[in-house]
């Protein structure tokens, strides 16, 4: 079964090349920042206020903050933070946010059990494969059916990182899978009137899986064929056609932690070959807001229900979140101001009348290219008032595929986010690039606590 192979693959992970291992600390340091970023404009302040009642053993830290709770209500913390932004990374192939479930579960588990750096790198792997192989079994499937696939993938990742930190056998640790798939959800239901829901589904994901592998420790059990077996996930929540046996097919030789993009902009990483290729556009001339006529994109099938999705107002968002939904705000919010910021989205930001007039000249054809939408190539063309055309186009979004960020790009996103100078984010950094050189989680915890602490000071 599926599960069982997926478990001792995860448990017997050893050793992984150079370019996998430094592939996970740059996606670890991309969701510290993403946190952090949540921290200081307290995009997460329920999940962490709930979390702090929840209390606990301490046993691990809600980041940022040095506080200790227990495991799973410190995941639901951080996850929550990682995601709060929607700035943080995702894996093209099963449009899911990967470290905003890997980096809960590897460090909270990883405190709790006092593991090394190394291991918690190597766990931080196993979650990371697995994550973005569930969810890519399925391409769109979960969302399909109106699902978060960061949710229903991360409840696996985060069960096993938990399984592999606590020890577990491999029968154990499939059952912890077994049980991770019953806690598998996440309504989409949000994309509707943009609320905080879809920000809490990684921090939902990261306390289900470490409960999951608990229980499987404490010798509950769950069924090994939750992948591959009659009214398993993928029978159950897919509305598209599945292949199981693409989850461990290739592990050890293929690398999804590799694949993973960085988002360059705080908006749905479904717009952002649209938003690259207007910048194409603005590359090429420069562009009058009041002398536009039309902008028109070009769409993938599968990125439409989320991001033009005309059964709502897609010119004039209810909320900052729902603005990151927008297709057509976004471009036109870009337009408008030069550039994309994580204060773009802000409260007073979506409310500009200039924003919404030109959102209201934005429209779309919907076309079916190859491949999966988050990987899909963007292309617009800009009429200008006296009929002139201007036209933008790009393969795929920058931060992903054949177009990643470098890490001079990254630790400039790491700095903004976190709201730190760029000496100190190169300090974090160099922590995080050697964690698994470390005795343990502590070096990191602290240093990300010392950043909030400095941010805290420098705006007082």
């Amino acid at each position: 079964m599926t599960a069982r192979e997926l478990a001792a693959w995860a448990l017997g992970l050893a050793e992984v090349p150079e370019a996998v291992s430094a592939a996970a600390a740059r996606h670890l340091l991309d969701g510290f920042g993403t946190a952090l970023g949540a921290l200081r404009t307290g995009a997460a302040a329920p999940a962490i206020e709930v979390a702090r009642g929840l209390g606990g053993p301490p046993e691990a830290a809600v980041l940022g903050t040095g506080e200790a709770l227990s495991a799973p209500a410190a995941a639901l913390a951080n996850g929550t933070l990682v995601h709060a932004l929607d700035f943080d990374d995702t894996h093209a192939g099963g449009l899911v946010h990967a470290t905003a479930v890997v980096l809960p579960a590897a460090f909270a588990v990883g405190q709790q059990t006092g593991a090394s750096g190394r291991e918690i790198l190597l766990a931080a792997v196993a979650g990371y494969e697995t994550a973005c192989r569930v969810a890519a079994a399925a391409p769109h499937g979960f969302h399909a059916r109106g699902l978060h696939a960061t949710m229903v993938a991360g409840v696996f990742s985060s069960a096993l990182v938990t399984a592999r930190l606590l020890g577990l056998d491999a029968e154990r640790a499939a059952n912890a899978l077994g049980i991770a798939g019953s806690q598998a959800g996440g309504l989409l239901a949000f994309l509707g009137t943009g609320a905080s829901t879809k920000q809490l589904h990684p921090g939902f994901a990261s306390q289900s899986g470490i409960v999951a592998a608990r229980l499987a420790a404490a010798g509950a059990t769950g069924p090994e064929t939750v992948f591959d077996g009659p009214h398993g996930v993928f029978d159950a929540l897919s509305g598209k056609p599945a292949d199981p046996a693409s989850i461990t097919a290739g592990l050890g030789e293929r690398w999804e932690t590799t694949r993973i993009g960085i988002k360059p902009y705080a908006a749905c990483q479904l717009s952002h070959a649209t938003i690259d290729a207007v910048l194409d556009a603005m590359a090429r001339e420069r562009l009058d807001p009041d002398e536009i006529a039309s902008i028109h994109a070009v769409v993938h099938p599968d990125s439409a229900p989320t991001v033009c999705d005309t059964s709502r107002d897609l010119t004039r968002p209810a909320t900052p979140y729902a603005a990151k939904f927008s297709l057509p705000w976004t471009v036109a919010a870009l337009i408008t101001d030069g550039g994309l910021a994580l204060d773009t989205f802000e409260p007073a930001s979506i409310a500009r009348p200039e924003v919404t007039r030109l959102a209201a000249r934005v429209s779309w054809d919907v076309t079916g290219p190859p491949g999966v939408a988050a990987d899909a190539p963007g292309r617009v063309t800009i009429t200008l008032a006296g009929g002139r055309e201007v036209t933008g186009s790009v393969p795929r979004s920058a931060g992903g595929g054949d177009r990643p960020l470098d890490r001079a790009a990254l630790l400039a996103k790491f700095a903004g986010a976190a709201g730190v100078p760029a000496a100190e984010a190169e300090g974090f950094a160099r922590i995080v690039e050697s964690l698994g050189d470390q005795p343990d989680a502590a070096a990191v915890m602290e240093a990300a606590a010392g950043l909030a602490q400095f941010n805290r000071q420098e705006n007082r």
